[in-house]
Formats: C-alpha cells, sequence, structure tokens
C-alpha cells in the first residue's frame, strides 16, 4: 500500500530493522502458540498483556480479518539485551502517529512481556492502558511463520546471551 510508505520510512529512522506492509491474511494464527505461553512463560496470567487477559487464536483472527494490511515491524536485537521496551515504544508512538493522520481503526500488537509495572494490576484496569499494547505471541500469532513468509530473520533462541529478532505488528485500515 503506497499510502503507509511513509511510516515504513518513520520506522526506520528509529532503527527498526525492517518493516513491511503485510497483508493480514498472511499473518497466522494457530492455538497451540498460547499454549507455549501458558506452559512456558513465566509471565503467564501476570500481565493484562498475557494469555489470558489478551484475544484468543480465533478471536484474533477475526480481528485480522477485519483489516486489509498491516505494517509488521522488525528489530534485531544484539545479545545481552534483556528487554524490548524501546521497541514496544517505537511500535505505540508510530501507532498513534498513523491515527491521528486519520486511520481511526489503527491497532498495534507487540512483543514479549509488558514490563511497565513492577506488578501488574490483573484484577482491574491497566495502569498504561494508552502505551501497553499485548505480544504477538499473547494473542496466538505464529510469529515465526508469519516472519518467514515475508522473507524476514528468525530463529529459536536459547537464552539473552544470543542475538535475537523481535517483531511487532501495527494493523491499519
Amino acid at each position: 500500500m503506497e499510502t503507509l510508505k511513509s511510516y515504513l520510512e518513520a520506522a526506520l529512522e528509529k532503527e527498526v530493522s525492517h518493516a513491511v506492509v503485510v497483508e493480514t491474511s498472511k499473518v497466522f494464527t494457530e492455538p497451540w502458540v498460547r499454549m507455549r505461553c501458558q506452559f512456558g512463560c513465566f509471565m503467564y496470567g501476570k500481565s493484562l498483556c498475557c494469555p489470558p487477559h489478551t484475544p484468543a487464536p480465533e478471536v484474533m483472527r477475526k480481528i485480522l480479518d477485519s483489516y486489509r494490511c498491516g505494517i509488521l515491524l522488525h528489530r534485531h536485537i544484539r545479545k545481552g539485551y534483556k528487554y524490548v521496551d524501546e521497541f514496544n515504544e517505537i511500535i505505540v508512538d508510530l501507532e498513534r502517529t498513523i491515527f491521528l493522520d486519520g486511520y481511526y481503526k489503527t491497532w498495534a500488537i507487540g512483543s514479549g512481556p509488558c514490563t511497565r509495572c513492577k506488578e501488574c494490576n490483573v484484577s482491574g484496569a491497566c495502569l498504561h492502558a494508552d502505551k501497553a499494547r499485548p505480544s504477538m505471541e499473547s494473542c496466538g500469532i505464529d510469529v515465526f511463520r508469519t516472519a518467514k513468509e515475508h522473507g524476514l530473520p528468525i530463529k529459536v533462541v536459547k537464552d539473552h546471551s544470543h542475538d535475537r529478532n523481535v517483531y511487532g505488528l501495527i494493523l491499519v485500515e
């Protein structure tokens, strides 16, 4: 979509490694992804941005299908870097810019667990709802398949002592 070109350029200026327009039909959801959160991530149930508080894969699929496209953002993270907060800030800031430019349905999905609060208010409202976003994985998006479908790098890493690739998605209509 040519009209989104300026947003791709803005993302790249903020040191995002890749920014590509994707059809939402090429963003893949699978039920097993949330199971990896439930049985593999220490944050499961501890954040409003993590399952079971985030859209289930079948709900996420319906959300994706209500959009034509999105901007898939990739950032290569150097080894030793523990959090992806800066990347998620870029995603939310770009979402806001796109929204203010008249794309009223714009919504962003980040990467990894939210770390805004020392302890999340899971029994109430999010204290940072203006900036907090669920991760792609927490919504059942198969980030590996989606990244590979678009020719972007991704691989399993053992820990933070290795370089890694993180992804976010901004849905645009």
